[in-house]
């Protein structure tokens, strides 16, 4: 797992650089709006058509790795919600025992 997260990092990192460069490249350039806008549509329909299977993968690994998260996150909630819980239906018996003069021991009395 840990092999496929630097390699998914580092493949994340390569098409940010290279969609940058040539985001830069492009705004840089002294041409018209017109022919930049055009310039960078080509340029970036034939960067996808180049690496499509690696922006494919890449993609899915996000979205993998965003859903692993949030079933973490997810069940790390509702550990913390149940122990807010139990603690306050414990708080709850004590309270009521309390009340009624009870208490957990028989032989107390």
């Amino acid at each position: 797992m840990c092999k496929n997260n630097k390699a998914f990092m580092f493949s994340m990192g390569v098409i940010a650089g290279v969609v940058g460069g040539i985001v830069a490249g492009v705004l840089f350039a002294p041409k018209s709006g017109e022919e930049s806008r055009k310039e960078l549509k080509d340029t970036v329909c034939d960067f996808y058509d180049k690496h499509a299977p690696q922006i494919i993968d890449a993609k899915k690994q996000a979205l993998e790795s965003i859903d692993l998260v949030k079933y973490k996150l997810e069940r790390q909630f509702r550990k913390v919600n149940n122990s807010i819980k139990s603690k306050k239906m414990a708080k709850a018996k004590e309270l009521e025992d309390s009340e009624n003069g009870t208490s957990d021991n028989e032989f107390d009395s």
